[in-house]
């Protein structure tokens, strides 16, 4: 099949989302942004410690983010993500002690798929199960960290569908958001729901997993 130059439609998808990230989107008005509209606390000196579930309002069982882009592993970003460099890019952040997030996207023939991943670390474990109670809606992800949901939808711009799924983990004092999307631009159709589902919840074991240091439950 001859290559496709970026058509308009997929212009029109990806230059927002390029703008924002390099202007710390996830940080401000994106998924991992704070509700309250209130900066997140800074993070304390302390030891390291190792990784433990949700407790009091107190606990702090994470004291910073992992590398991001090493997150997701270069299988999966292979698997979901065909053509896409695995080293990924770093979205910007204001405070990378506390929010870190990685994006990895491509266009294969006339299909594109875009993968992001972000990490946010919450002064305690009741702060970051306020902030996960607040954001998006969708059905439970059992397997993923203290609690986690998945939210697929099906979007159309200029007669372009677009499939997206979201999925939304805490896992003690961290939050851990995933973004998966993806076009066929021949078609106009987008991916079938079982395959952008089910992708979502593979880069979001290896995220959890990055986090936790735990084996990825999904992998």
């Amino acid at each position: 099949m001859r290559s496709l130059p970026l058509p308009l439609a997929l212009t029109v998808r990806v230059l927002p989302v390029v703008v924002l990230a390099c202007t710390g989107w996830a940080w401000t008005s994106g998924p991992m942004a704070d509700s309250s509209g209130q900066p997140a606390a800074a993070p304390q000196p302390s030891s390291k410690r190792a990784p433990q579930s949700a407790g009091p309002a107190t606990s702090r069982a994470y004291d910073k983010p992992p590398e991001p882009c090493s997150a997701v592993t270069a299988n999966t970003v292979t698997d979901l993500v065909p053509k896409a460099d695995p080293a990924g890019k770093e979205l910007a952040a204001a405070d990378r002690s506390l929010r870190r997030g990685c994006s990895w996207s491509a266009l294969k023939d006339y299909d594109y798929r875009w993968l992001d991943v972000s990490f946010e670390i919450k002064e305690s474990a009741a702060a970051a199960n306020t902030s996960f109670a607040v954001r998006g809606k969708g059905e439970a992800a059992p397997g993923l960290g203290d609690e986690a949901r998945i939210a697929v939808a099906l979007t159309t711009h200029d007669k372009q569908n677009t499939r997206e799924a979201v999925v939304t983990v805490r896992a003690g004092n961290a939050l851990v958001t995933v973004n998966y999307n993806g076009s066929n631009f021949e078609s106009h159709g987008a991916p079938a729901t079982d395959g952008i589902y089910k992708g979502a919840l593979k880069a979001a074991g290896d995220a959890v997993a990055a986090l936790t240091g735990k084996t990825s439950p999904t992998g």
